[in-house]
């Protein structure tokens, strides 16, 4: 798709908001028919925009009642470090978000844990044991107001 409508972005809107809502429900919301409002979800999904469904769970229900947010720095900047710290980050099953930056760090990392005894282990058996990191800075959420969009839609034309 290279032009989405008023439609296309309350599409958007609303998927974001529930991705499980039923398609004539969907349909409704938008004032389109059931039919044109499904081969609508379909291009934008064929187009990429909408990325896939998924379940969103409540953190501390789950147990994971600690968010840490990490700065890395590390040594030799090229293309083949950042390749492997982005490697090693991903592999970790307590990063849920992780960006390469500008500024005083090179990657700034979100990752959930338990506890903060939890920590421990995720900073000295995994993070630091990159062997390009050589420096990680750590802050702790003390309250967290919105953890995930929705994305802003009203730029798309």
């Amino acid at each position: 798709m290279e032009r989405f409508d008023a439609v296309d972005r309350a599409i958007l809107r609303r998927l974001q908001i529930d991705g499980r809502v039923p398609n004539n429900e969907l349909a409704e919301a938008v004032r389109l028919s059931p039919s044109a409002c499904l081969r609508r979800v379909r291009a934008l999904e064929s187009a990429g925009i909408i990325a896939g469904y998924r379940a969103e769970l409540d953190r501390a229900k789950a147990g994971l009642g600690l968010t840490v947010f990490l700065e890395l720095k590390v040594t030799g900047h090229s293309a083949e470090a950042a390749r492997e710290v982005e490697e090693a980050l991903l592999a970790i099953p307590a990063v849920v978000a992780c960006h390469l930056v500008t500024g005083s760090a090179d990657f700034f990392v979100e990752g959930v844990l338990p506890d903060l005894p939890s920590y421990e282990p995720l900073l000295l058996e995994h993070v630091l044991a990159i062997p390009v990191v050589v420096d990680v800075r750590s802050s702790f959420a003390i309250r967290t107001m919105r953890s995930r969009g929705p994305l802003p839609v009203g730029h798309l034309r």
